[in-house]
């Protein structure tokens, strides 16, 4: 049987999600575990002008997603940045690389969510566990995601309606308080304009490194070009909802941020490992919502798991059917019409990434993977916004946005310019190649796959050749 065949007689993905469900998608993504629970490290770097390396951030990440937005509607498929790379460059070991990362980045996200989720856990019914407990509750969580995503996208992107509300309800809830502990003159709006850097780096090293943390809490835009095939009418629909979904939740973070330095010290904020936690037991000692927002917490970075974990699935699925990765990751299961083979292995990884980190690494588990999966991005979008310039050369038959061609050079150069050491911590670097050596490993073993299972004379093909 050829390639072609089989790949015909798989059913397509279910087009499920309209311009509502979309714009909860990348809400919910966006807001989840960055400003949860990174909040604290960033001001831990610059001191209470925190929202300044998150304004940053967010300038950095719009101008990319400017590129993703050209691209996802000239090409609405499944896979996005490693359908781009293979379109633009054609180089099946970059295209590979650029898959395994991004695919990387989705599931150290989802790790991150899911340790956190594992210290609320813990918070939340105040039991004495060590992190040995917290590692458990995270990798039967992330078991759990697994059979929620296999149950199908319509089932997962609905229950993400329900998360992105409670997240969204998590955060305007510290925003509130924020206001009550000002009517009290329980606020010191002084400190919001303070920059108060560690270690004797320069102001701007400081910030620097902090916008490359603090981009970790706008990663989540990009997931949504992964669910195009699931999509009604992606060309017309992302533009106008990714940039507001974008919009919306620059807005809320720089009042949860400056909220959180100014109620919450320095210092205090920078050490707890649950940071609007502690927002909420000082600005409200005297409610009962302190007991509640732990399990708030829990289901706003369940979220982003969630979706991480979606996205991760479908981009495996989309570049097992280019070649990029065994066919048998492309395998749809008939009456879910969800990826499932795709499914089990990302959720394997995920399973030893977050035993290594804790226990192996011993590195400061959901500040490391948050940190890795910016590195990670970064690095992806460094080279998208690089192919939206080689693929103007090919043009397609239909309609498609075009973002100023400023933008790409720009993406480009900033996000190149985080990637480097003066903005990334050492064990990020380490937690980044054990996952991009992995994708070595995998990339000699696809190879050989695809030369026993298909000939000798099997090359890596494009999309169109496979008649995509």
């Amino acid at each position: 049987m050829s390639k072609s065949t089989a790949t015909e007689k798989q059913p397509e993905l279910k087009r499920a999600i309209g311009t509502k469900l979309l714009l909860l998608f990348i809400v919910g993504d966006i807001l989840g575990t960055g400003v949860y629970a990174l909040t604290g490290q960033v001001a831990g770097e610059v001191g209470g002008a925190a929202w300044a390396p998150l304004l940053l951030a967010f300038i950095v990440a719009t101008i990319t997603a400017f590129s993703y937005l050209e691209l996802v509607t000239k090409y609405p498929q499944a896979a996005g940045a490693a359908l781009y790379t293979h379109k633009a460059f054609g180089i099946h070991f970059l295209t590979f690389l650029v898959t395994f990362a991004v695919l990387s980045s989705g599931i150290t996200s989802a790790s991150t969510a899911a340790k956190f989720l594992g210290e609320n856990f813990i918070a939340g019914f105040n039991l004495d566990w060590d992190q040995t407990g917290v590692t458990w509750v995270a990798i039967i969580f992330m078991g759990v995601l697994a059979a929620i995503n296999f149950r199908g996208v319509s089932e997962s992107v609905k229950f993400n309606v329900v998360l992105t509300l409670v997240e969204f309800t998590g955060l305007l809830i510290v925003i509130l308080i924020g206001f009550w502990a000002m009517s009290q003159g329980n606020v010191d709006f002084s400190r919001v304009m303070v920059f108060e850097t560690s270690n004797d780096k320069s102001v701007f090293l400081a910030i620097t490194a902090a916008t490359s943390l603090a981009f970790f809490s706008f990663v989540g835009f990009e997931d949504s070009v992964n669910m195009a095939e699931e999509t009604k009418d992606p060309s017309r629909i992302f533009p106008k909802v990714m940039l507001t979904g974008l919009g919306i939740t620059v807005i809320v973070y720089l009042l949860v941020s400056i909220t959180a330095v100014a109620i919450v010290p320095i210092g205090q904020l920078s050490e707890s490992p649950t940071p609007l936690l502690e927002v909420v037991q000082v600005g409200a000692p005297g409610l009962p919502v302190d007991v509640i927002y732990p399990f708030l917490s829990m289901f706003a970075v369940a979220n982003t798991a969630l979706i991480n974990m979606l996205m991760a699935s479908r981009l495996l699925y989309g570049m097992a059917r280019q070649d990029v990765l065994p066919r048998f990751l492309g395998k749809v299961h008939s009456n879910r019409r969800s990826p499932w083979a795709s499914i089990i292995f990302t959720t394997l990884i995920a399973f030893v990434l977050i035993f290594v980190v804790t226990n192996v690494m011993g590195a400061e588990t959901v500040t490391a993977l948050g940190g890795t999966t910016a590195l990670l991005l970064l690095g992806v979008f460094t080279i998208v916004n690089l192919a939206v310039l080689v693929l103007r050369r090919n043009p397609v038959d239909h309609k498609h946005f075009q973002t100023p061609t400023v933008l790409p050079y720009l993406g480009m150069f900033t996000c190149l310019f985080l990637v480097g050491p003066w903005a990334q911590d050492p064990i990020e670097y380490q937690i980044a190649g054990l996952m991009i050596g992995l994708g070595l490993v995998l990339w000699v073993i696809t190879w050989l796959w695809n030369r026993g299972a298909y000939g000798k004379r099997t090359k890596f093909r494009h999309p169109e050749e496979l008649g995509e």
